[in-house]
C-alpha cells in the first residue's frame, strides 16, 4: 500500500497556475505575432527601405541581354551585363516547370506568394538544426527583381528583407498568374558560367538548344544548379551537379511528375553537355559585333531615339533586338576560307624569314618594336605603378608566362615579352569583306585574324594604302570619255607634269609592245594606266573615287591612279560594288533596324544610293575587270581553284609588298580581300609571294567555292553581269575596232606619245 512520504513535496499544478501558464504562452504568441504584424506594417510603409510601385510591379525591369540577329535568323551574339534572353510561357518545356516546382515549392500552384505551411515547417528544421530554404518561387522572384544588392547575409539585415519579400510576392501574386510569375522567375535565374541568367540563355550555353526542347535530365540539371550554380556548375565541378541533378529527379518522382522506372532512366545518363558559352571573345562575326556595337550605342546617344520617359536605351541592359545583313552560313565560310589558308600563308611567310634576321633587314625594326612595347597592355599598367623606363624594359627581357595565338590554337609558354612582340609584328593580318551589290547588305565581315588577341578592325577601322586595285577608277573614267577597251598603248615610260613635282611611275612589269587597254588592266601595267592619267587628269579620277564611296583623303594627284592613297577594305568593296550594279554606289549596310524588348521599332537605316558611274560604262568594267581573271594577274582563280564563271576583279599590291589586296566581282556579290602585317615595313620580301595573288585572292576564292556550293544560299554560279538596257555605243568586239579607220573616235585623236 502506497503512503505519502512526508519529505516529499506537492510539486502538482492548481488550476490558477495552469491558467497562467496558458496565459503567458498566449500573451508570447499573440506577441509574437502582433510583432510580426507591425514589422511588415513597418516594411509596407517602406520604413527598410523602398517597395516596388504599382508601375515597377507592372513593368519588373531585368538585366536582359541585347540579340544580335542575322538575316538568316540565327543569334549572332549578344551585348549584356547579365547574359539574359527572355522566352514565354510557351517556349519552356514542361518538364522544366516540373522540375522547378518539385525542387523549389511544391505548393506554388496553391499559394497566394507565402507557403505558411512549409514557413513552420522550416521553423521545426532549424529548431533541430537542418537547414531547409523557406522562400517560394514568387518570394525568389521579388528578390531577383527587386533587389539590387541581392540576399542578405547578415541575420539583422536579412529580417526586414524577407518582409519586404513577403509583401512583394504577394502583390506579385496579385497582378500576375501563375504562368507569368514562374515564367518571369526561370527569365531571372543566374545560372552561372558567363554570367549566364536565364532558361533561354542557360539551354543555350550548357545543351546548344532551346527551353522548349530541353530534356527531363536536362531540365533537372539546370534547376539543381539554381541555389548554388557555382557549386553545381556542370563544367567545374561535374560530380556534385550530377549528384544534384539525380536528387532533382527523385523528386520530380517524389511529385508525381516522373515515375520511379523513368527516373532511375534518367539518372543512369551522363550530363550530355554541348557546352557553347557566350563570350564576346567567342563565336562567329567578332569583329563585326565590335563595330556594329559602336554604332548602335552612337544611335541610342541620339536624343531623337530616347524613350518615351527621356532616357537613353542601355544596350547591355535593355534586351534590344538588333537585326543585321550577316548571313550566318556565309560568315562561317569567310572565317572557314580565312583560317585555311592564312595558316597556310603564315608558314610561306616564317620560311620566308627563317634564318634572317628583322634586326638588320628591316632599317626600323627597332623603332616598330619600341613603338610595340609602349602600346601594349603590360607597359601601361607598369607606367601606372610608377615603374621607370630602365624598369620597365628589364622587365620586357625577362622571362614570363604568355598566352600566344597560333592558326593551330592558342598556346601558353614562357617567354620575354618583348620576344612576344616581335611574335606578334611578324604575324600576317587579314580581313574580308562581302556583300550584295544590288542592295549594298554586307553578309560577311571578317575584321582580322583573331579577336580576343588582336581587336582592331582591319574592314571599316583600318585603312591601307590599295595600290593597283585603284587603277579601275582610272580607266572608269576614260571609258565614261569614250575609250574603248580595245584601244591599244605603247607600254613605255610615261612622265606626268602639270601637278608639281614631274610623276614617273616605275613598273615590276615591263612587257614590251602595245597592249590594248583591257590587257593592260589585266596585266596591271603601271606605264600605261599612267598614260591613261595623263589624258583624264587626276582632278576627275579624285572625284569619281570620292563619289564611288571611299570616304579617306584622295588628294587629286596623278599618283592616284596607282593607288598611293590609303583606303579601307569596307569603302573598297562599296565602290566596287557599283561596277557591278549598272553604276549604282549603295551604300554598305549592315544594321537594318534596331527593336525595343517587345518589338517596337526604335531605329530603322534607309542606306543612300548614288549614280556612281553611267550604266554602260559600269558594264564596259565588268568587261574589263573579267579580263584581269580570265587572261590576267587573276589567272590562278582557274587554273588553281577553278572558277571558270562569270567572275571580275583586280589584284593590288603595294609599295614593298606590304599589303596584298585582291576585289573580286560576280553579279550578286562583291568581295574585298587585304593582307598584311601590323607595320607595313614588315613584308614579303619578293613579289612573287607578297603580290596580291598570293596573299589575298586565294581566301575570295576558298569562300566563293564554299558559297556556289550551297546552293540554299541563292548565290548562282553561272549568270553573267547584265547588259545596259540601251545599246552599248563602246566597241568591246576587238576586231570590229581594229576594222575602224585610226582617227575615227575623238578619244583615238586625244592620245599621242
Amino acid at each position: 500500500m502506497w503512503t505519502k512520504n512526508p519529505n516529499h513535496k506537492n510539486t502538482s499544478l492548481t488550476p490558477e497556475d495552469i491558467r497562467r501558464y496558458n496565459f503567458m504562452v498566449w500573451k508570447f504568441i499573440i506577441g509574437c505575432f502582433a510583432f510580426v504584424i507591425l514589422m511588415v506594417t513597418l516594411a509596407s510603409l517602406e520604413l527598410f527601405g523602398k517597395l516596388p510601385s504599382f508601375r515597377d510591379l507592372e513593368n519588373p525591369k531585368s538585366n536582359q541581354a541585347s540579340q544580335i540577329i542575322s538575316s538568316d535568323k540565327e543569334l549572332l551574339g549578344t551585348y549584356y551585363v547579365e547574359n539574359r534572353s527572355n522566352v514565354s510561357y510557351k517556349q519552356i518545356s514542361p518538364t522544366v516547370l516540373n522540375a522547378l516546382i518539385a525542387t523549389e515549392d511544391k505548393r506554388f500552384k496553391d499559394h497566394s506568394g507565402i507557403d505558411f505551411r512549409r514557413l513552420f515547417t522550416i521553423i521545426f528544421h532549424t529548431m533541430i538544426g537542418s537547414k531547409q530554404g523557406g522562400s517560394t518561387i514568387t518570394q525568389q522572384l521579388a528578390l531577383n527583381l527587386f533587389s539590387e544588392k541581392g540576399r542578405e547575409h547578415s541575420f539583422i539585415k536579412r529580417i526586414p528583407q524577407k518582409l519586404q519579400e513577403w509583401i512583394t510576392a504577394v502583390r506579385l501574386e496579385r497582378r500576375y498568374t501563375k504562368e507569368e510569375i514562374i515564367t518571369m522567375y526561370l527569365n531571372t535565374v543566374d545560372f552561372g558560367a558567363f554570367k549566364t541568367f536565364g532558361i533561354k540563355s542557360a539551354a543555350r550555353t550548357y545543351f546548344n538548344t532551346s527551353p522548349d526542347k530541353l530534356s527531363p535530365e536536362q531540365a533537372a540539371l539546370l534547376v539543381g544548379m539554381i541555389n548554388a550554380p557555382s557549386r553545381f556548375s556542370p563544367t567545374s565541378h561535374p560530380d556534385k551537379a550530377l549528384a544534384r541533378r539525380n536528387i532533382v529527379l527523385s523528386r520530380m518522382a517524389t511529385a508525381g511528375f516522373l515515375s520511379d522506372g523513368q527516373a532511375e532512366e534518367f539518372k543512369h545518363k551522363p550530363l550530355g553537355l554541348d557546352f557553347n558559352p557566350t563570350d564576346h571573345n567567342e563565336g562567329i562575326a567578332t569583329y563585326f559585333r565590335d563595330v556594329l556595337r559602336r554604332d548602335v550605342q552612337k544611335i541610342l546617344d541620339d536624343p531623337s531615339f530616347y524613350k518615351s520617359d527621356n532616357t537613353s536605351y542601355d544596350i547591355d541592359r535593355d534586351g534590344l533586338k538588333i537585326y543585321t545583313t550577316i548571313n550566318s552560313t556565309m560568315q562561317d565560310y569567310a572565317e572557314e576560307a580565312q583560317k585555311e589558308y592564312m595558316r597556310n600563308l603564315q608558314a610561306q611567310f616564317n620560311a620566308h624569314w627563317k634564318g634572317i634576321s628583322r634586326w638588320k633587314t628591316i632599317s626600323n625594326f627597332k623603332l616598330l618594336m619600341d613603338q610595340g612595347m609602349r602600346r601594349s597592355d603590360r607597359y601601361k599598367e607598369l607606367k601606372e605603378q610608377g615603374k621607370s623606363d630602365e624598369e620597365i624594359k628589364a622587365d620586357f627581357d625577362t622571362p614570363a608566362k604568355m598566352n600566344l595565338f597560333t592558326w593551330k590554337g592558342n598556346i601558353d609558354t614562357i617567354m620575354k615579352p618583348i620576344d612576344s612582340i616581335v611574335y606578334c609584328k611578324m604575324l600576317l593580318r587579314n580581313s574580308l569583306m562581302s556583300m550584295d551589290p544590288t542592295t549594298g547588305e554586307i553578309k560577311a565581315w571578317v575584321g582580322g585574324i583573331n579577336f580576343e588577341h588582336f581587336k582592331y578592325d582591319q574592314v571599316k577601322r583600318g585603312t591601307r594604302q590599295v595600290g593597283s586595285t585603284a587603277k579601275p577608277f582610272t580607266y572608269s573614267v576614260a571609258i565614261d570619255n569614250g575609250y574603248s577597251p580595245c584601244m591599244v598603248i605603247p607600254n613605255v615610260p610615261v612622265t606626268i607634269t602639270g601637278y608639281g613635282a614631274d610623276y614617273t611611275p616605275g613598273s615590276s612589269d615591263t612587257r614590251q609592245g602595245n597592249l590594248t587597254l583591257r590587257d593592260a588592266l589585266a596585266w596591271s601595267q603601271n606605264w600605261i594606266t599612267a598614260a591613261v592619267m595623263k589624258e583624264v587628269g587626276p582632278v576627275a579620277v579624285a572625284k569619281l573615287i570620292k563619289t564611288m564611296g571611299i570616304t579617306s583623303d584622295v588628294p587629286p594627284y596623278p599618283s592616284i591612279c596607282l593607288g598611293t592613297f590609303n583606303a579601307s577594305v569596307y569603302d573598297m568593296t562599296g565602290a566596287y560594288s557599283a561596277f557591278a550594279n549598272h553604276g549604282l554606289w549603295t551604300e554598305p549596310t549592315y544594321l537594318l533596324r534596331i527593336e525595343d524588348k517587345n518589338g517596337n521599332p526604335i531605329y530603322e537605316h534607309k542606306p543612300k544610293v548614288v549614280q556612281a558611274l553611267n550604266e554602260q560604262t559600269a558594264y564596259v568594267m565588268t568587261y574589263m575587270l573579267k579580263g584581269v581573271i580570265e587572261n590576267g594577274t587573276g589567272g590562278r582563280m582557274r587554273y588553281k581553284y577553278g572558277l571558270n564563271n562569270p567572275v571580275g576583279g583586280k589584284t593590288g599590291t603595294t609599295q614593298n609588298n606590304s599589303d596584298g589586296w585582291f576585289i573580286g566581282i560576280t553579279p550578286q556579290l562583291v568581295t574585298g580581300v587585304w593582307t598584311g602585317c601590323e607595320d607595313p615595313d614588315i613584308h614579303f620580301r619578293s613579289t612573287y609571294l607578297g603580290e596580291g595573288a598570293n596573299t589575298a585572292l586565294p581566301i575570295f576564292a576558298l569562300y566563293m567555292k564554299k558559297v556556289y556550293a550551297n546552293t540554299e544560299l541563292g548565290i548562282k554560279k553561272n549568270i553573267d553581269f547584265d547588259a545596259p538596257k540601251e545599246p552599248l555605243k563602246i566597241t568591246l568586239d576587238c576586231n570590229a575596232y581594229n576594222q575602224q579607220q585610226p582617227g575615227t573616235t575623238e578619244a583615238d585623236k586625244k592620245l599621242t606619245f
